[in-house]
Formats: C-alpha cells, sequence, structure tokens
C-alpha cells in the first residue's frame, strides 16, 4: 500500500477529465495535522494556465474525484490548496503488510535495474583511514544501500592508487626506515610517510630479515608496504561495515594501456592540442575555466589523465551512471573532470560527483585533534572505539554531506534522549520487550485499533517507501535518518500513551502486531544505513 500514490493517481485522474496531462502532482505532508494528511497546490500551479482562479480550480478538481476507499474527505484551503484527510481504518491494512514483507518492506523498483557504479573511499594506501575517510565512506556505503533497495543495480568500487608517485615515496618511507634500523642514516623523501604504520612495517621487515634486505631496491619495500596498507584498509573497512564488489587498481589500468587509449580517443576526436611540448585537452570547451594539461613537457602524465583513463574503464564496463564520492579537496576538480568526460563523448550528466565536507571531532566543546595509534590523525578505529560502530554510523548518516560536521563524541555515547541513536535504539529495544516470550495471532480484520497514536505510527509507516525512494533520487541518506527518528518518536509517543499489555487477549495481540510492523520498518531503515538495532539496552 502506497497511499500517497494513490492519492496522486486520484488526483491525475481528476486533472485528465480536464484535459490536463504533463503536470507534476506534488504531495506535501502538512506541519499542522489540521490541514490534513497530504496537501497539493496543483490548482495554483494551473492559475496561470487556464487563466481561472486557483479557488475555482481547486473546486473543479475536488468535484471531479471519485469516490475512494483511501479518502476520507477534501478540503480546500487559503488561496487554492487541495488538503486530503485518509480513511484512518484504512491504515491498518499497513500491518499485515509489513509482517508479512518483512525485510522487503519498503524496498522499490524506482531504479528499474539501472546499473550504477558508486565509487566510494579510495583512500590512498599510504596511512590509516581517519576521520573524514571514515565520513565518505559512510555515505558512500548508505548510498548504496539506499540505491539497491530502490532497485538499482549497484557496483561499489574502490579505486587503489597504487600508480603514481605517493606510492613510491611510500617504498621510499618504509627503506629508509628499515635503513635505521639497520644503523645506517635514514634520509626521507621529502614528500615522505611518518605514520606509526610505517614504522612498523619496516620493524616487521627488519625482524624477518635483520640486514638481509640492505641491497634490496626500493620496489621490495613498495609492494611489501602497498600490501600491508591495502589489507588493512581493507580490514577496517569491513569493520566499519563498509564492503566492495570491485577493487581496480590504477597500476593495471596503466599497464592495460588504459591511458594511451583514452588519449588516442580524445585526440581522434580533435578534443586535444599540442602547445610548449605539451599535450592540452579542450576542457574549456565543455565548462570548465581553462584548458588542462595531459601530457607535460617532459612526457610525464598529468595528475588528471589517469582518472580520464579510469572513468573511460567504467563507461566501457557498461554503466549507466556514474557517481564519486570526493574529499573536500577535490572540489574544484570536479568541473574538469565532467568536461574529460563530455569530450570523450559521453554525457557529463552521466558522472555525478558528491563531495564530502570535513569532519571535526569534539569532547566537551574543544576539536580532538590527537590519535593514541598514529599521533597525528583520528582513525576510524579510534572513533569506533570511542563511540561504537552504531553511533559512528548513524552521526555521519544524520548530516548533510554538503557542510562541515562536527562529531560530538559525549553526545554519541550519551545515554539519554537528546542523542538520536540512542533514542532510536530504545524504541527498537522497548519494542523488543514488550514482544519477548509472546505467541503473536495472525489478524485479518483489526477491530480494537482506533486511536490519534496508533494510527500516526501507521501513517509514518506508509511514508516509508516514499521516503526510500527520494533518498535514492536525491542520494541523501540523511532522509533516512530523519525517517527513522520521527517514527521511533511516534511509538514513544503511542507508548506512553496506550496500554499495550492487557487481560484482553485481542486487544493485546492486536497491538503487539502492531508495534513488532514498526520494528521492522525500524530495523529496514537503520539497516539502510549500516546500523543495527539492540534488543535490550
Amino acid at each position: 500500500m502506497n497511499i500517497k500514490e494513490e492519492i496522486k493517481k486520484i488526483i491525475l485522474k481528476a486533472l485528465e477529465k480536464m484535459e490536463i496531462t504533463n503536470i507534476d502532482v506534488v504531495l506535501e505532508i502538512p506541519n499542522d495535522k489540521k490541514n490534513g494528511d497530504y496537501a497539493t497546490s496543483v490548482a495554483m500551479q494551473l492559475s496561470s494556465l487556464m487563466k481561472k482562479n486557483s479557488i475555482a480550480i481547486a473546486n473543479e478538481i475536488k468535484d471531479l474525484i471519485e469516490t475512494s476507499e483511501y479518502i476520507d474527505k477534501i478540503e480546500i484551503a487559503g488561496p487554492g490548496f487541495l488538503n486530503f484527510y485518509i480513511n484512518k481504518k484504512i491504515l491498518l491494512n499497513l500491518i499485515p503488510e509489513v509482517l508479512e514483507q518483512k525485510e522487503d518492506y519498503g524496498r522499490s523498483k524506482i531504479g528499474n535495474g539501472q546499473k550504477i557504479n558508486v565509487e566510494f573511499a579510495s583512500v590512498n594506501p599510504t596511512g590509516v583511514i581517519h576521520l573524514g575517510h571514515a565520513r565518505g565512506s559512510a555515505y558512500g556505503d548508505n548510498i548504496c544501500r539506499i540505491l539497491s533497495f530502490a532497485g538499482y543495480d549497484v557496483t561499489r568500487e574502490y579505486y587503489i592508487n597504487d600508480g603514481g608517485n605517493q606510492i613510491d615515496n611510500l617504498g621510499k618511507s618504509i627503506q629508509e626506515r628499515y635503513f635505521g634500523l639497520c644503523g645506517l642514516e635514514e634520509n626521507m623523501p621529502e614528500d615522505g610517510y611518518y605514520g606509526k604504520e610505517i614504522v612498523e612495517i619496516a620493524k616487521n621487515i627488519y625482524e624477518k630479515e635483520k640486514g638481509a634486505c640492505l641491497d634490496k631496491p626500493t620496489s621490495y619495500f613498495k609492494d611489501i608496504g602497498l600490501n600491508v596498507m591495502l589489507n588493512q584498509i581493507k580490514e577496517d573497512l569491513l569493520n566499519f561495515r563498509v564492503r566492495f564488489d570491485v577493487w581496480t587498481s590504477e597500476k593495471k589500468i596503466r599497464e592495460a594501456g588504459r591511458i594511451e587509449e583514452a588519449l588516442e580517443i580524445l585526440t581522434s576526436l580533435g578534443k586535444t592540442y599540442t602547445k610548449e611540448n605539451a599535450i592540452w585537452l579542450k576542457s574549456s570547451d565543455y565548462g570548465d575555466e581553462k584548458d588542462r594539461v595531459l601530457v607535460k613537457s617532459d612526457n610525464e602524465y598529468a595528475y588528471i589523465t589517469p582518472d580520464i583513463a579510469y572513468h573511460l574503464d567504467k563507461f566501457d564496463r557498461g554503466y549507466d551512471m556514474l557517481i564519486d564520492v570526493f574529499g573536500a579537496d577535490h572540489h574544484g576538480y570536479v568541473p574538469r573532470l565532467k568536461a574529460a568526460i563530455e569530450a570523450l563523448g559521453y554525457e557529463k550528466e552521466k558522472l555525478e560527483v558528491k563531495i564530502i565536507q570535513m569532519v571535526r571531532l569534539l569532547r566537551g566543546g574543544e576539536e580532538v585533534k590527537m590519535s593514541k595509534r598514529t599521533g597525528n590523525v583520528v582513525s576510524v578505529n579510534d572513533l569506533v572505539e570511542e563511540v561504537g560502530i552504531d553511533a559512528a554510523r548513524y552521526f555521519f548518516a544524520m548530516r548533510n554531506i554538503d557542510s562541515q560536521m562536527d562529531f560530538d563524541i559525549e553526545l554519541a555515547i550519551k545515554k539519554a534522549q537528546d542523542n538520536p541513536v540512542y533514542y532510536v535504539s530504545y524504541a527498537h529495544a522497548r519494542i523488543c520487550s514488550l514482544l519477548k516470550n509472546k505467541e503473536l495471532k495472525k489478524v485479518d480484520q483489526f477491530r480494537t485499533i482506533d486511536s490519534e497514536y496508533a494510527y500516526d505510527i501507521l501513517s509514518k509507516i506508509s511514508e516509508f517507501k516514499n521516503v526510500v525512494e527520494a533518498s535514492a533520487l536525491k542520494r541523501l541518506p540523511h532522509l533516512i535518518t530523519n525517517y527513522v527518528y520521527d517514527l521511533a518518536n511516534a511509538l514513544h509517543i503511542y507508548y506512553n500513551n496506550e496500554q499495550i499489555l492487557t487481560d484482553d487477549d485481542e486487544y493485546t495481540n492486536e497491538r503487539l502486531l502492531l508495534v513488532k510492523a514498526v520494528k521492522i520498518v525500524i530495523n529496514n531503515a537503520l539497516n539502510l544505513i549500516g546500523v543495527k538495532a539492540p534488543e535490550e539496552m
């Protein structure tokens, strides 16, 4: 049952009788219940088109709307709003629907199997996953979960930056630390890596080989370091409930000749030119502020060139849409990448880039900057150790990625109503307590439930699929956290105002079925943001 969609269909049918088609009917949920369960301003939209008073149009639409089991009454308000009051009894049908569909309740086919590649996290394998990476990893994982639930064919991809200078510097850094352990002078590279994990890798090599590796090339240390760091990243991400379907190596993209192929395509299309012994992309023709160098005068590739080849490779794999999740420092990089995609012959809308803004970790209002493990950054493991995976995932999901985030450690671990993850978790645990050791009987027709608190819960449950679809289309996971918080709030209000366990078996059974439906929807919503609700607290 999707009441919102049913009402929209009813309105569209009335508009067809008025010979009005191709109009987007938007239904909103009024802030004040006195204004109905749903409202639309479609009459005001049509006023200029029909050259008629919007109230008169609203009345005409109302008169043409056929009787429906979903609608109790329709009122016209203000300048022409159509306010719909739904038949509350119809909401009771949601309970058996949720209980039957279980983990599939709220699932949508809006994606229609569209193939989407989401590339996210993609931390350079030169250090640990820190706080900013954690936010991007959580966002990417949430989007993949939501898109999949909404009917898209989603591939989760991690791009391993193992083909550039940073990996050479990783190898040199480990090698120099190893030299130091062998009693030789260390000459760390200018752009070297100083994290504790680099020292640990060098120590492990020394403990196994002692001085036997003094004559080994830098590539020996590089390969060991890359393997160790990448395995650690994979482990940390899995512990953070983030998984990937594909791990693509930049090195392999290079070795496969994809960079040369991409350059050849751009050149054959007339999208490049040579100036000052360098090859340039005509990116300014596609909205970039200036043209960009692809191959420098020393024949080295510019930073963007392997990325162009990588995106060409993804399109060649048959994806309808690419979504890249980048850090805040990549904001200026987006126009040139989109320009390159368009120059290759693809619609720039086929590439969608999400920028993750920075995170500040706060304790007692003061920023936390140091980590006991890494010395200079807060790792995802540090965060999880402090607040737990569920609180971390929930807090990252509940803020829009477009703004900087202040992550309040004290709030995240606080056992009180002002902590949203605690508030939602408590609703779930409260239901588990009510259901414990109870045998429920299937009900075809609910006869005892008839309170505004119960109907508020059911009305909220009826919105879940619409929220999932909006979250998928807008790429906004925080719509899910907003929703599940409101559902938990409706449950708490219901619990505080209506007795659930009584001596009346029918009465109690129907209410337990209702709260069991709430439990299912809470779980479904939380699963979309990688959170597990506790059964007791």
